[in-house]
This record gives C-alpha cells, sequence and structure tokens, in this order.
C-alpha cells in the first residue's frame, strides 16, 4: 500500500508539472493488493466524516455516505455474501443504477475476492443470458424493478435483489450483519476483479478482463488526467455497467480522496443539472461530448459554479463544445482517451497548453505509438498502440476466453486500440477516428471526426455523424446524418445552409455533397454506430430518401 500512495502522491504533487509527472512517474509493483481493504478502508480510518458518496436527485430526495459509514456497510454486506455462499474468484453480475448498494456491493465484492461484471440496467432478457452464460455468472444481485428480465432464464446462481422479492434474498437483510469483516486471505495484485462487456460499435461485445492492480491502481493515470485534489467534489455523467462509471465514480475520486457526486435524472435535462453543479459547490465535471452538445444549447453563463476542471471523455470533443464552454465559464474543457480494455491512456491534464483538436499527450505511465496499419513502422500517424515492452499497469489481460483475439490486438510488441491518429513535433496526438470509420473519397482518406467537427459549429447542428455514400464517379462522398437542434426545421433551406457552412470550413476534396436528418443509431453506452448508418449506405436504393438532400438539388451549391 505504502508503493501505491506514492505513485498518488507524486502525481499530485505534479499534476500541473506535465513534464516532470510523465518522466519520472514509474507504476508501483505489487504483489499483494486489495484496494477496497488496502486503500479505501485505510483513508476511510484517516478521514472519517469527509463525503465519500453524494447522490442527488433535482428536486427530490439525497443521500450521503461518510468515508467510514461506507466502508462500514461494504463490511456488512461482504459478511451477508460471504453467508450466501460468495466466495473468492466466484462472479458476480451486478445490475443496479446509481443507488448507494452499487458502491456498498462493489467494495464488498472486492474484499471477499470475488469477480464482479458490471451490467447496465438497460440490459434486455437475451443480453442477460448472453453475460450469465458467457461471464459464468454464480450470483446476481439487481433491484426489484429489474427481477422479471430473469424470469425463465437458465442456470443456477443465486438471486439477490435490493428491494423485496418473492424467490429472491434480500439485499436488505444485511444491515443485520456484523460491520466487523476479515478476508479469507491476501489479495494477489493480480487476481481477476472485474469483467467488463464492452459496448460493442461493430460486433459481439467482447469481454475484458481486469485485475485487482489494472484498474485500481491502474486509473491513477485517470485522477492525474482530471485534475483531481483531495477533498474536490467530482461529478461524472455516465451509466452504471459501462467502464467510464468505474473510471470516474469510484476508482479516480477515491485515489485522490475526493467526493463521488452522482445526479440521478430519470430522463436528461441540461437545466436542473446546471443547478445541482451549482448547488452541489462541484468543482470537478466529467461528462460525454453528447452530454456537452446538449448543455452548451443553455446559457452556461448564467450558471455561478464552482468548476475548476471541466472534461470530456467517451468520444472526441469538437473544437466549438471547447469554445463555447471557455467563453461561459473561462475554463478549458480538457479532453482525454482511453478505453475499456485500459485506463486513461491521453489526456490534456491541468495547466498545459491545449491545442485545437487534439486530445493531448500520452499521461503518466502509458508509452504511445502510432503504428501504420500495413508496414508496421512507427511514425506521426497511425493506430494508436501501447508499447508493451513498457507494458502499461492499466492494460487489460485479454479477452475472456478468447486467445486468438487477445493475441491479434497485443501482436508486434504494441496493444492495437483500433484508432487512428496523428502526431504534431510536440507529442500532441489527434483523433482521426476509428480504423473502420475512415473512408476514402476520389482516392482522398476522409476523417469522419473532422467533417463532424465543422459540422456542429453551425447553429442548427445538434449531432452528426459522417460516413461514405456510394456514388458511381467518385467511389464514395462524404455524407452527413444530422439530427437538428431545437428550433430547426428539417428541409431544403436548412441542408443547403449546413452545406454551405462546411464549403466554407472545409477543403474541397472533403466537402460533405449529401445530408439526411435522422436519429443516429446508438449504442445503449450512448457512442454512435456508424457501420450502422454505413450500412444504410451501402443497401441504398437509387433516388433519395425522405429528408435527406443532396448538393445537386440545392440551388445554391450547384457547381
Amino acid at each position: 500500500m505504502n508503493e501505491f500512495r506514492a505513485a498518488r502522491d507524486f502525481l499530485l504533487e505534479h499534476r500541473e508539472d506535465y513534464a516532470t509527472a510523465y518522466r519520472d512517474f514509474r507504476w508501483p509493483e505489487l504483489e499483494e493488493f486489495n484496494w477496497a481493504l488496502d486503500w479505501y478502508d485505510v483513508i476511510a480510518a484517516e478521514h472519517p466524516d469527509r463525503t465519500a458518496l453524494w447522490i442527488t436527485e433535482p428536486g427530490g430526495p439525497e443521500s450521503k455516505l461518510g468515508y467510514a459509514e461506507l466502508a462500514a456497510r461494504s463490511n456488512q454486506v461482504a459478511n451477508w455474501l460471504r453467508a450466501q455462499g460468495v466466495s473468492r474468484g466466484d462472479r458476480i453480475l451486478l445490475m443496479l443504477g446509481n443507488q448507494i448498494e452499487l458502491w456498498e456491493t462493489m467494495l464488498a465484492a472486492m474484499k471477499l475476492g470475488a469477480v464482479i461484471i458490471p451490467a447496465t440496467t438497460l440490459l434486455s432478457s437475451a443480453d442477460i443470458l448472453d453475460r450469465i452464460a458467457r461471464g459464468d455468472v454464480r450470483h446476481v444481485v439487481t433491484a426489484a424493478a429489474e427481477t422479471a428480465k430473469f424470469a425463465g432464464l437458465s442456470g443456477e446462481w443465486t438471486k439477490i435483489s435490493v428491494g423485496r422479492v418473492q424467490g429472491w434474498l434480500a439485499y436488505e437483510e444485511s444491515e443485520e450483519t456484523s460491520p466487523d469483516f476479515s478476508p479469507d486471505g491476501p489479495t494477489r495484485a493480480s487476481d481477476p476483479l472485474l469483467l467488463y462487456f464492452t459496448s460493442g460499435t461493430t460486433a459481439q461485445p467482447k469481454l475484458v478482463g481486469h485485475t485487482h492492480a489494472s484498474y485500481p491502481v491502474g486509473h491513477l493515470s485517470t485522477m492525474y488526467w482530471l485534475g483531481l485534489r483531495p477533498g474536490d467534489v467530482h461529478l461524472n455523467v455516465s451509466s452504471p455497467g459501462w467502464a467510464k462509471h468505474a473510471w470516474s465514480n469510484l476508482f479516480a475520486p477515491i485515489n485522490a480522496q475526493a467526493t463521488i457526486l452522482v445526479v440521478n435524472q430519470g430522463r436528461f435535462a441540461a437545466g436542473p443539472l446546471l443547478e445541482e453543479i451549482v448547488r452541489c459547490g462541484t468543482t470537478t465535471f466529467c461528462a460525454p461530448p453528447t452530454v456537452w452538445r446538449m448543455l452548451i444549447q443553455e446559457d452556461l453563463g448564467a450558471y455561478k459554479t464552482s468548476l475548476r476542471e471541466c472534461l470530456g471523455a467517451g468520444e472526441p470533443l469538437n473544437p466549438e463544445i471547447i469554445e463555447q464552454v471557455r467563453r461561459a465559464w473561462g475554463i478549458t474543457l480538457r479532453d482525454g482517451y482511453g478505453q475499456t480494455e485500459t485506463t486513461a491512456q491521453i489526456g490534456n491534464p491541468p495547466g498545459q497548453e491545449l491545442r485545437p483538436g487534439s486530445m493531448g499527450r500520452p499521461l503518466p505511465g502509458y508509452t504511445v505509438a502510432l503504428v501504420d496499419p500495413i508496414s508496421g513502422d512507427v511514425g506521426s500517424e497511425g493506430e494508436i498502440g501501447l508499447d508493451l515492452a513498457h507494458r502499461p499497469l492499466g492494460l487489460m489481460t485479454g479477452y475472456l476466453d478468447d486467445p486468438a483475439r487477445t493475441a491479434e490486438v497485443m501482436r508486434d510488441g504494441y496493444y492495437h486500440t483500433g484508432d487512428v491518429a496523428s502526431r504534431d513535433a510536440d507529442g500532441y496526438i489527434t483523433y482521426v477516428g476509428r480504423t473502420d470509420d475512415v473512408f476514402k473519397a476520389s482516392d482522398y482518406r476522409i476523417s469522419p471526426f473532422e467533417l463532424e467537427s465543422v459540422l456542429i459549429e453551425h447553429p442548427a447542428v445538434a449531432e452528426a455523424a459522417v460516413v461514405p455514400s456510394p456514388d458511381p464517379v467518385r467511389l464514395a462522398v462524404p455524407k452527413a446524418y444530422v439530427v437538428l437542434a431545437a428550433g430547426h426545421t428539417p428541409d431544403a433551406a436548412t441542408a443547403e445552409s449546413i452545406l454551405a457552412h462546411c464549403r466554407a470550413g472545409l477543403s474541397p476534396y472533403k466537402r460533405i455533397r449529401r445530408i439526411e436528418f435522422a436519429d443516429l443509431p446508438k449504442t445503449i453506452s450512448g457512442k454512435i454506430r456508424r457501420v450502422e448508418l454505413r450500412g444504410h449506405e451501402e443497401s441504398r436504393a437509387e433516388g433519395r430518401r425522405p429528408a435527406e438532400f443532396w448538393e445537386e438539388d440545392l440551388p445554391g451549391l450547384r457547381s
């Protein structure tokens, strides 16, 4: 534990000294480590009254747990789960919303040495059956409202419900258990802790394995990127079940001894969220670009916040969003990059120059190479790869029961992310796109993200996705699927205005030549499924779809 604390303190000390932090940081070498016992319980004893978890509902009730209180409750849950047959190495499917029991169970399972499979409450019965089967699940913890999804599913697993349901064990009985917990033995840092099903933008979700070191300790890089300090109130907009929730709603803020703030909304509303940010004295705030795109529709300057750090993750941040936040709050909205398979790899840490469009530089503990997908040469542009000769602690162990897929992404001395980027002379890395998303039009390579960043600058555009659309002359031309901002009409005049704006901001070979107003298909974690949009285009019939406009249809754009 002392090595972990020393590494953590080093990053806190150099939070705005990137050169020193990157050059001198070393991952702690741990043989035995249980984050819940060796870190959380220790700092809970040091700061018993500091708020660990604060859950609010705009206009509704709120709950607060201090560090010591959450430690005691997780001990009770651990003792009770042990009495129900949960033992070291058992796999627990954890399907809860943002409620106190989620954090209690996460800590309790860690203390027991059990393996957690987080799951979103948006899963269907078929999704759940797949996770139970492929995850070899022995126990399920879910909310009473979700238990109907498990009816008739095959398998032998303990049924635990938060809220009393006939035929399920009642989680509430854990409140009668002793708060004194003793582990049944040491936990090796290399023991499995988490299994994440990825969101699957292009294929069946993969099952990603992480250890008691790779995520709890690996998220020191995330803590550094977020710019967290002890005593911060950190809000992260993310749903349970996805890796980013563990990133910023558990490991990174607790590593920094901060408060985890959760704002529960049945349906997202920007205004009430901003009001809670102000009311709760939020100091650090992270949200995906989808949320930021909705927030900038509000008058941000009217909300007098206590924010020091604003961040975006999940997909690249468009420069227009960054500029609007800067104008309203005087805060630089900082981008970062990572995956379910890793912790934060690349980012703009506090106090550093922000290059427009760049997601930053490699974070402490990560050695990043850009690898040419064809030749394997390392240069200034290519697939983002992590050098396995300097293997980062935050990298997954591999894909569960899929050695071929694991070997494929770990080939030739690098972990291959599947994302393409470029790097400038100062080391700043700019996202280009997924290897599957980049396409050619008239023999020019096109990055959808670059075109989307120009699209979103237009006031009528709330969200956009660019894909290739078949063309008999050019092979393919860029086409934009657009979600309109409130108050705009999906007609020819709007299409012409948007396409004219793009002409002014893009080189001629990058010209968006077609536009369609439509909702964007997304995974249940909120990522745009461009693969589905490409499929629509590849299978398209001749002619125009409803709400689709081509530049040759529009008199002001004919050339």
